[in-house]
């Protein structure tokens, strides 16, 4: 059996932003009805908390993409020549359970996150929006850069990260990669006041993000936690939103930002207006007025990593990218 081996370069190569979005899209409305099975990601933290291990498994009828997603989590990589994210996306097929490949998780994982973000925003931004904060200048800062400039016509952006050094290099590398003027600034409140589009991509545990800065008729995507004890938005911040989320069972048991408002009895579980596919569905609606405040908070879906595998898969074969290694039970004994 050949097992396919697709590092960092050729997910970059075969998997482009537009493409993205349309498969995040695609799994979230397979979620949307019932077509998919995602369940809660197991996570195991190692005894110092400086890292933990997720596991993420999902399956989507329809492409018949089941797969696995390995990924390690080191805050502390933030600013270092190592990724916060890295891991591997395992595919399976459906017919017999064999692996047919190893996708580079870090890499899919910076791509489908800014997708899912893109479809929020896409669904739920005023149609002008295009004044961007960006708060955070890592990996998720740059993609989240290009999904934003896919569904929206940004015509400002902002950057704002505790790492002085580090943000400088961002605002120029990306200013030349991606041919836009982006303003690096001191404070999270000089980058949100009068913003349209807010995204909070930070590794903080507390938050950053004030809800008496935000603008009337902002769109929020919150990224960067993703556990049940940290959180980038103070609750006036989640009180004075409506907010969607990428699944209603991932949110009530891994969002930090969702949790503690409501362990302060801040909100309710029907603070959360519905799910990014519900509205791809048309079963429920979005944004309501040019003045409310939208909030999407993303926790990252297996559904989202397994149907771009799939593509990545039949991509790669299509256009002979990648490695093809003897794997299995059919590989000869010398």
């Amino acid at each position: 059996m050949k097992l396919l081996i697709l590092n960092r370069l050729d997910v970059v190569h075969l998997l482009p932003m537009e493409v993205c979005l349309e498969l995040v899209a695609e799994g979230l409305e397979a979620l949307g009805r019932g077509e998919a099975v995602n369940p809660l990601r197991p996570i195991m933290w190692l005894p110092d908390k400086r890292g933990l291990l997720g596991l993420m498994p999902g399956y989507v009828e329809g492409r018949e993409a089941l797969g696995l997603k390995v990924i390690s989590i080191f805050p502390g990589n933030h600013g270092t020549e190592y990724d916060s994210h890295q891991g591997g996306v395992l595919l399976f097929d459906t017919e017999h359970g064999c692996l047919r490949a190893l996708i580079d998780a870090g890499a899919v994982t910076a791509i489908r996150t800014a997708a899912a973000s893109g479809v929020a925003t896409r669904l739920l931004a005023r149609e002008d929006a295009g004044d961007l904060a960006l708060l955070g200048s890592g990996v998720q800062a740059r993609t989240h850069l290009e999904a934003m400039r896919v569904v929206r016509e940004i015509r400002r952006v902002r950057v704002w990260s505790r790492t002085t050094a580090h943000v400088q290099v961002f605002a120029k590398e990306e200013s030349e990669r991606q041919g836009v003027a982006i303003e690096v600034v001191e404070s999270v409140q000089e980058a949100v006041e009068g913003a349209d589009l807010i995204c909070t991509l930070t590794a903080s545990p507390k938050p950053i993000l004030m809800g008496d800065w935000i603008s009337p008729g902002a769109h929020i995507n919150a990224v960067g936690a993703s556990i049940s004890t940290t959180r980038e938005l103070d609750t006036a911040a989640v009180v004075g939103s409506r907010l969607f989320v990428d699944r209603r069972e991932s949110t009530v048991n891994e969002s930090g930002d969702f949790l503690i408002p409501k362990k302060e009895g801040a909100i309710g579980e029907d603070h959360i207006v519905g799910e990014i596919g519900e509205i791809l569905l048309e079963q429920i609606g979005g944004r309501t007025s040019g003045e409310e405040v939208t909030l999407f908070k993303s926790l990252g879906l297996a559904v989202e990593d397994v149907v771009p595998a799939h593509y990545l898969y039949h991509r790669a074969k299509e256009e002979g990218v990648g490695t093809w290694v003897d794997f299995g039970d059919d590989v000869d004994e010398e």
